[in-house]
């Protein structure tokens, strides 16, 4: 890709340059290895798992939804503020089509509730710093790892979860997945799910036919180095083998890997194109050094104020109302309308 080929953001988003996020989520071990660790941990929570498995898409379009959600996390990232608040916006409309009765132990699960989205928010910042410490330059400084937790919050405020609620070090990030863990469950469509998107690696990437048994045979290593980075408990519970000496063998050559891939930005981006597409977009202008058309840093807060987006908590509960009297009052399907939007945001849906 040409740097001149390169649309760049309308401004830099919540972050910019120097920022701990742009370190850390730049590196390559994001894509590759945190985001699916992400994914699979998520599963363990009843109430996203019930979600996932009432929609089925991870197992109808695997590379869609992949491309979706890695597409979203970058946008939060690194993409200009208008685009990730309106991004933020029609997300809850998508999630307010996952509601419906939980399979296991009774009750109801809604993907927008604010505890299954602070899951997620912390699931998915602690995994893309966990890949970054076990496969890339290892651990950050104290100062750097306090401004990474502040930016989880800044991050929050695009979910419908309280800021609040995140903790600021690595010992409450800690004690939070401890409070959580009673509560997790490795149910069956938990178990289920879990095994499909480790799997998944392998058929992940559309690549040319005479290049797919290279890239199966490198999504086995994508797998290794995921379940690496799992709990031994969390690996028990769901029924995941690994040995420990396929955990020891699998870092020097994944960290390889990625550094490999980071030491030239115009490679990670054509590994991005094969691995996520619509991403491309979204990296490129950080990668190859292309300034935005304005040079600011905005807040949350001024963006809602700028754009006129209301806070997620707050947004859309109308719509919201609707859905849910569908689904519960009704015995229909939830609407699509939040899907069908999001396309113009997020990508295709197949």
């Amino acid at each position: 890709m040409k740097r001149s080929e390169v649309q760049p953001h309308e401004d830099y988003g919540f972050f910019g340059p120097g920022s701990v996020v742009w370190k850390v989520w730049g590196h390559p071990a994001s894509a590759v290895v945190a985001l699916q660790r992400a994914v699979v941990v998520e599963e363990l929570d009843p109430a996203l798992v019930a979600a996932v498995d009432g929609t089925q898409d991870i197992y109808r379009r695997p590379r869609t939804r992949y491309d979706r959600t890695l597409r979203y996390f970058a946008m939060v990232a690194f993409a200009g503020s208008r685009d990730v608040a309106k991004a933020a916006d029609v997300l809850v409309k998508i999630h307010a089509k996952a509601i419906g009765h939980l399979p296991y132990g009774g009750g109801t699960y809604d993907a927008n509730d604010p505890a299954s989205q602070l899951w997620i928010q912390l699931t998915g910042w602690h995994s893309i710093l966990y890949a970054y410490e076990k496969y890339g330059p290892g651990r950050l400084s104290a100062e750097e790892e306090a401004e990474y937790w502040e930016a989880c919050a800044v991050a929050a405020e695009f979910q419908t979860c309280s800021p609040d609620d995140i903790p600021r070090d690595r010992d409450g990030v800690r004690a939070y997945f401890e409070r959580m863990r009673p509560h997790l469950s490795a149910s069956p469509i938990a178990r289920q799910a879990m095994h499909h998107l480790l799997d998944a690696s392998r058929d992940l990437v559309d690549a040319p036919r005479f290049l797919r048994p290279i890239v199966r045979f490198f999504g086995s290593f994508v797998r290794a180095a995921t379940i690496a980075t799992l709990p031994r408990w969390m690996r028990d519970e769901a029924g995941i083998r690994q040995s420990k000496v396929v955990d020891a063998l699998i870092v020097p050559i994944m960290t390889a890997v990625l550094t490999i891939l980071h030491f030239s930005p115009r490679l990670e981006l054509f590994a991005l194109r094969f691995l996520s597409p619509s991403t491309v977009s979204v990296v490129a202008p950080v990668k190859l050094r292309v300034p935005p058309r304005n040079p600011e840093v905005l807040t949350p807060a001024e963006a809602r104020e700028r754009y006129g987006y209301a806070k997620p908590a707050e947004a859309h509960l109308e719509f919201r109302a609707r859905q849910t009297n569908r689904v519960f009052s009704e015995g229909k399907p939830a609407s699509d309308e939040g899907l069908i939007e999001s396309q113009d945001i997020l990508g295709r849906l197949a």
